[in-house]
């Protein structure tokens, strides 16, 4: 915490109602920094009670009106922040027009920001949430995987794999940034975390939950993303967030995972604690003895930043939240 009288930010949070936003605001919050937190409707309550009832929210939390494909519309939310933390992002893998619906609001989305963050003058930083996905998918799977990695686009598009156009639109949004950064001189730091997981205060169930409880919800369509896949709990994510929002030495890129696994291990956990879940067994087509990939977070930890969470604190805090909104059955044994 913050001394008595240390003032911090004030810092905007984009899509601050989501699963990754809304708990990165609570943290925040706690730390003593003032919030601005963008959502595109503040009207709907379903959208804002979680974070108007975080602690600490009536002195330093506000609300503001923005959306990603109204260029400006983060300018005034922005005026005078310090810091930004650009979370939203279009996320609908069922999508009829990906193209469109996707992809282009995605990237035209991240140039508004930044747009509205070079209005400013005072922005210092701006923290970007990227995903996996835009290191991983490409024809030749790697053994290792670091922050040189991208994202084959074109591969993803030919083949349209489950959640393709996420992984697109944030490989396109990514770069698009990086290029403005540097032709407009801003300090532009990604981080591109792994499947997230953990507890969470939004009402809806969050997107990457779908992924994560896959094997409880019986979701087959996920079921390729967990083949060889690695895991990042929330807290330990938005705690990324920060600590590279104030390390003068950031920069560039930075993945940040806390575990390489496979769905068989990921399966007999689930088998393990939750048994009253009639967990699969056996997968089609993907064969017991692969390997977990590498997916290196040493770029991040060499900085000093330390994950406080395993692989159990993740689904337990997942699976309980979940749960205790009602999201999930209790058994389907």
């Amino acid at each position: 915490m913050g001394s008595a009288g240390e003032m911090k930010g004030p810092v905007a949070v984009t899509g601050a109602a989501g699963y990754v936003g809304s708990w990165l605001v609570m943290r925040l919050l706690e730390q003593g920094y003032t919030v601005r937190a963008t959502v595109r409707d503040p009207t709907n309550l379903k959208k804002t009670k979680h974070l108007l009832d975080l602690p600490e929210a009536s002195e330093r939390l506000t609300i503001w009106k923005a959306d990603l494909e109204d260029e400006g519309s983060f300018d005034e939310a922005f005026q005078g922040c310090t810091g930004i933390f650009h979370v939203a992002t279009a996320m609908d893998f069922e999508s009829t027009d990906p193209e469109n619906e996707v992809i282009k609001p995605t990237v035209n989305g991240v140039l508004n920001v930044m747009r509205s963050c070079k209005k400013t003058q005072t922005v210092k930083r701006i923290i970007f949430t990227s995903s996996a996905g835009t290191v991983v998918p490409a024809e030749q799977k790697q053994p290792q995987y670091d922050e040189t990695c991208w994202c084959d686009v074109e591969f993803c598009r030919k083949i349209k794999m489950t959640g393709w156009m996420y992984f697109v639109s944030k490989t396109l949004a990514e770069k698009a940034a990086f290029e403005f950064a540097g032709e407009n001189n801003i300090d532009f730091i990604s981080i591109i975390p792994s499947l997230v997981v953990g507890p969470f205060i939004m009402s809806s169930m969050p997107p990457s939950n779908l992924t994560a409880l896959a094997l409880i919800l019986g979701n087959e369509a996920h079921y390729s993303i967990l083949k060889q896949h690695a895991l990042v709990h929330l807290d330990d994510l938005c705690n990324a967030h920060i600590f590279l929002l104030e390390h003068p030495k950031a920069e560039g890129r930075y993945i940040c995972s806390m575990r390489d696994t496979t769905i068989f291990e990921l399966a007999n956990l689930l088998r393990e604690r939750y048994p009253e879940y009639n967990i699969p067994t056996t997968f089609k087509g993907i064969d017991e003895s692969i390997k977990p990939f590498l997916f290196s977070s040493k770029k991040l930890t060499e900085l000093g930043f330390k994950y406080k969470y395993t692989m159990v604190d993740m689904f337990d805090g997942a699976i309980h939240s979940c749960r205790e909104k009602n999201l999930i059955p209790l058994k389907t044994v």
